[in-house]
């Protein structure tokens, strides 16, 4: 089971460079597609390991969200070591997710 962790500006280095790579949804409370999409990583969550999910509402953390140049959201990027491996923007049925992330996970 992947654990769903909230992230936060003073967290956020240190969990993507952590050695478990992480798939980090660029979120914030008014989006519609931001509420679709968190059930769909909650399933994920409990189905898979091997990663972590992590959550960054944008509007209380705006300084990561520029760092890695989210324009739009829900954002998703998986970080392994620190580093993009891969990014996926807007709402996703999870299948479509789930191919996305196959080669990294």
């Amino acid at each position: 089971m992947a654990e769903i962790r909230i992230l936060n500006d003073g967290t956020f280095d240190d969990e993507i460079s952590a050695e478990t790579p992480i798939l980090v949804d660029f979120w914030a409370e008014w989006c519609g597609p931001c509420r679709v999409i968190a059930p769909v990583l909650e399933e994920i969550a409990e189905e898979q390991d091997g990663f972590n999910i992590g959550k960054l509402d944008v509007d209380h953390n705006p300084q990561s969200a520029a760092a890695h140049d989210v324009m739009s959201i829900p954002t998703l990027i998986l970080f392994k070591d620190g580093v993009e491996k891969m990014r996926l923007v807007g709402a996703a049925p999870k299948h479509r997710l789930m191919q996305e992330l196959a080669e990294y996970i």
